[in-house]
């Protein structure tokens, strides 16, 4: 399929896994490397912010009308293994789901990502976002990545050159100036050789334990705060009083406090004013600025 720009874009309700947003200005979606090479023109041509989209799920956008040029990675390339020594490399693409890579990683017996189990994103929003669960983040697995950028084109990046933090990554200096866009475009990551039936165990004990703590089957982002230094953000929210808060078809979730819920026809507005609402709070009891780990755009 040739590459093709759809205008006007989606609205960003169906594109993120809270549902919320306004409609967009033009989508890309990119399935093969040679779509990369159009990219240069469409981000000189384009009177929109580029956003890189996976599956949505750690977006919090706007209602109305957004100036945003959307990027939606879509090279679901079939892992490729590479034995080692003590361990296994395993080549993908970013657009691969995660829940699909870790049914794959189970079916050959590769463990390292069962704490990942749950988590609803992209390989590549993984990656950008630096994803992480229970003491496991993408930062422990990623080996090298292979990125986009309008300085250098696309080329593979050694983790070491990368930075690397809390919900965070960022891309070496000498492929891409600060605040230049990017493309996670396909990933290495180190995995360990075990049994299949082990590596499920240890996900479905994951699962069992997100179930009882968090929504997972709820409309979310995932956590909307960072946690602070030795601290949980879920647990300040809750002694604040916000656990079960509603504002309109939003909330924040009943069963965990950290995760702002929508009902069925939530809207940016009562998101926001919920998110300012538990930062206030938990300033207030607690003298601590949380830090918002969703996105809030544009």
């Amino acid at each position: 399929m040739s590459f093709q720009v759809h205008r006007p874009g989606p609205a960003m309700r169906d594109r993120t896994t809270l549902r919320l947003g306004g409609a967009t200005r033009a989508e890309a979606v990119l399935r093969v490397d040679a779509d990369l090479e159009h990219l240069p023109e469409l981000l000189r041509r384009e009177d929109a912010a580029p956003l890189v989209l996976g599956a949505g799920s750690n977006l919090l956008c706007r209602d109305g009308d957004l100036p945003l040029l959307l990027l939606g990675v879509d090279n679901q390339r079939t892992p490729k293994s590479r034995p080692g020594t003590d361990s296994v490399t395993v080549r993908l693409g970013a657009g691969i789901k995660l829940p699909v890579l870790l049914g794959w990683s189970a079916r050959n017996g590769l463990s390292g990502l069962e704490n990942l189990t749950g988590i609803p994103g992209t390989v590549g929003g993984a990656v950008a976002m630096n994803a992480g669960s229970y003491g496991t983040c993408m930062a422990d697995l990623v080996r090298r990545v292979r990125l986009w950028t309008p300085e250098n084109g696309l080329d593979w990046v050694d983790v070491d050159q990368c930075t690397f933090d809390y919900r965070f990554f960022a891309p070496p200096e000498t492929v891409r100036e600060p605040g230049s866009p990017y493309v996670v475009w396909e990933a290495e990551l180190e995995l360990t050789p075990s049994l299949p039936d082990k590596v499920r165990a240890a996900m479905r004990y994951t699962m069992t334990r997100k179930k009882a703590a968090q929504p997972v089957t709820a409309w979310s982002a995932g956590c909307v705060f960072k946690n602070p230094a030795g601290q949980s953000a879920g647990r300040m929210l809750d002694q604040a009083g916000l656990r079960g808060k509603r504002l309109g078809e939003m909330a924040f979730s009943s069963l965990h406090a950290n995760f702002l819920i929508n009902l069925g026809r939530g809207t940016a507005a009562q998101a926001l004013e919920l998110l300012e609402m538990g930062r206030a709070r938990v300033y207030e009891r607690f003298g601590v600025t949380l830090e918002t780990e969703v996105k809030v755009l544009p």
